[in-house]
């Protein structure tokens, strides 16, 4: 039986099948950002091709199908959601558009303020009122709400975000507002910020509830009509999609906590790069995930990644729990262009699938960074996607001579100044992750990926000074190979502000208990082993930002438990900052669990070439500071343990590695490569 992960990028989809014996196929096809479904069936039916049957005989043999989508993120950064109205407490509507009193550049006196995605006409103030512990000061106004769901009404609305003051303590208001609202608007989309994110912050609350909102029809639309098409060609099987913080969820519940799927794609490279640490037993990794839009960056210590609640996407600001991941415009479709000082910069704007890089002939006639790489001689313009696509090295040719004539130079030139101002953008970009915290980039392992990675990787490496790069046999497709490797996850979260000194341990154990039976409950019948991770998010008495802090291995009876969660947040607290101060009081703001189905381990067994004789190799001319022939292998020919120094080519039908003079590689007994750097 077949596993199949799917990730829908901006520019291309990527599937990976793997079946019990850790066998690996992979495809590649064009996104089609009008309908993903339909890149995604297209790319099924190419994958049906590589396993040596039809889609028919490939979904009848599929167990189960994971799938990152950008469908919420798109909505969300390019604002076409739903039309959202907002329900909250009178007095309270403009929360949203007030934010913190901050600017997003401070020192900006014209910047103007961003536009809401909701404008003022559609939120609408509601008498009621909760106060902090819970209780109802203000009874739900029935005239007031009644008054409310008729402007909604006329106004035609999609979806509707509900934010009472201090629901997460006592939701009772915003369920009754739930069913006012499916008596009198429909079929509309709700949702309740006590189900959205039931903690404190009232900025962080609502904005999360609002996009939830805005974003939720079109993901559930996409998500329903997805399950048909599948179902429809035989398939009935699970469908899961990719969540923001890592794990996995249901149609359904993905369709409900749609927020929750705004960073889907890019967190199934994170998961790549955890199970990665795990093959290599190596704990300290930096993710590098350039693809054709886009380049997303991770650090995983101890071999994993770091959540944060505290996520700006676009304007939106979403306080669920996400994977910390930092994204660069800049991928193989990054566009360059030289500004009215001639200063040359490449990206963020993207070609994207349509029209593409120039040298795609689809009409594009801006230079990208594809471009550059193929006037390089860095791409077989006649082995692009396996032969699928064959490029215009003229129409690349011509892009690039656009920017050079702009810059004054030669053709080759501008070429190697479109890859070194991508390369630089990128490390900087790891810098972000790394260094800004404290952590020194020169003590991880680069592990690469994305079709894009390969041709770049070296140099953002040398930048940085990394001394190792590893890429992946399925470096092109790893965030859909990933993908696989996750589990059914559900985080929740709950209030509850206290001093430690003033908390009493069973209040904290109910508290927990609650939250897992809860979580329990959303898993559903599942007859695989169930994990329970706890955190609080803590801070001093002073402070006004928490941290979180794992309560892993910690036993909630213990006598000492406040002493052991205490000392817990003081280590952590020294970790990130380089301090702490055990004499302040330490205040417990939020608890956290997670629960996780731990879903059958993807199979990996070592790669069954070990022949030891030399691989056979073609040549190719590259430009390497002048024109040098240069030998190119093919991966899947590479036998395990095989070594060679640069300068060479290895290449796929997805992806090609360039290793330049000075650069050593070896091929691990996964059959991944393992580049050292002098």
């Amino acid at each position: 039986m077949w596993r199949i992960g799917i990730d829908v990028g901006g520019t291309f989809t990527d599937l990976a099948a793997v079946d019990e014996t850790g066998r690996v196929v992979i495809a590649k096809c064009a996104s089609t950002p009008r309908d993903q479904s339909e890149g995604l069936m297209e790319g099924l039916g190419l994958l049906a091709g590589e396993c040596g049957t039809d889609l028919a005989g490939l979904l009848a043999s599929t167990e189960r199908i994971v799938h990152g989508t950008t469908v919420a993120t798109n909505a969300l950064l390019e604002r076409k959601g739903a039309k959202v109205g907002l329900l909250t407490t009178e007095g309270h509507r403009d929360v949203i558009e007030m934010r913190e009193g901050l600017k997003d550049d401070r020192y900006n006196v014209r910047m103007p303020p961003p536009v809401p995605l909701v404008p003022r006409a559609r939120r609408l103030g509601v008498r009621e009122r909760v106060v902090a512990d819970g209780r109802v000061t203000v009874p739900l106004a029935a005239r007031s709400l009644a008054t409310a769901l008729e402007t909604l009404a006329r106004a035609r609305v999609d979806s509707v975000a509900v934010c009472y003051l201090h629901a997460y303590r006592n939701p009772r208001h915003e369920r009754l507002t739930a069913r006012a609202l499916a008596r009198r608007l429909r079929g509309v989309y709700v949702s309740l910020s006590s189900v959205v994110l039931p903690q404190i912050k009232e900025y962080e609350r609502i904005w999360t509830t609002v996009v939830n909102a805005y974003v939720g029809p079109a993901l559930a639309r996409y998500l329903n009509a997805l399950r048909a098409r599948l179902a429809a060609r035989g398939y009935r099987g699970d469908v899961l999609i990719m969540q923001s913080h890592g794990g996995v969820a249901p149609i359904r519940e993905s369709a409900r906590l749609a927020a929750g799927a705004v960073l889907s794609g890019p967190a199934g490279g994170i998961a790549a790069g955890r199970y990665a640490a795990r093959l290599l037993e190596e704990g300290s990794l930096i993710t590098f995930d350039m693809g054709g839009t886009s380049t997303d960056i991770a650090l995983l210590q101890r071999g994993e990644p770091s959540l944060t609640g505290e996520k700006t996407v676009g304007i939106a600001r979403i306080a669920l729990p996400s994977l910390d991941i930092h994204t660069l415009g800049a991928g193989g479709g990054s566009i360059a262009h030289v500004d009215p000082g001639g200063i040359l910069h490449v990206g963020p704007e993207s070609a994207g699938a349509d029209p593409g890089p120039a040298c795609y002939g689809k009409g594009g006639d801006r230079a990208t960074v594809t471009d550059a790489n193929v006037v390089l001689g860095f791409l077989d313009p006649a082995n692009f996607l396996g032969g699928r696509i064959a490029l215009d090295r003229r129409a690349a040719e011509l892009a690039v001579d656009r920017v050079a004539r702009a810059l004054g130079t030669e053709r080759l030139a501008a070429a190697e100044g479109i890859a070194k101002v991508v390369d630089t953008n990128m490390a900087e970009g790891i810098k972000i992750v790394s260094v800004r915290r404290g952590v020194d980039p020169r003590k991880f392992t680069l592990v690469a990926f994305g079709g894009a990675a390969g041709l770049h990787v070296t140099e953002v490496a040398r930048l940085l000074e990394i001394r190792r790069v590893v890429i992946p046999n399925v470096a092109a497709v790893l965030s859909a190979w990933g993908m696989l490797a996750t589990d059914l996850r559900y985080e929740l979260v709950r209030s509850h502000v206290s001093e430690v000194s003033r908390l009493a341990p069973a209040t904290l154990r109910r508290l927990f208990a609650a939250m897992e039976a809860d979580g329990r409950k959303r898993l559903g019948v599942f007859d695989g082993p169930v994990s329970v991770r706890r955190s609080l998010d803590m801070r001093y008495g002073e402070q006004i930002f928490e941290i979180p802090v794992s309560l892993d291995g910690v036993n909630l009876d213990a006598a000492n438990l406040l002493d052991e969660i205490v000392a817990r947040f003081h280590r952590r607290h020294e970790e990130l900052y380089a301090y702490s101060a055990p004499g302040q009081e330490v205040v417990v703001v939020n608890a956290r669990v997670a629960v996780v189905g731990e879903l059958p381990p993807l199979a990996t067994g070592p790669s069954d070439r070990v022949r030891r004789d030399a691989p056979k190799a073609a040549r190719r001319r590259v430009w390497l500071g002048d024109w040098v022939e240069v030998p190119v292998f093919r991966l899947g020919e590479l036998p395990v343990g095989w070594e060679t120094k640069g300068p060479a080519l290895f290449e796929s039908a997805t992806t090609t590695v360039l290793l330049r003079a000075g650069e050593r590689v070896s091929v691990t007994p996964h059959g991944w490569l393992d580049l050292r750097l002098s």
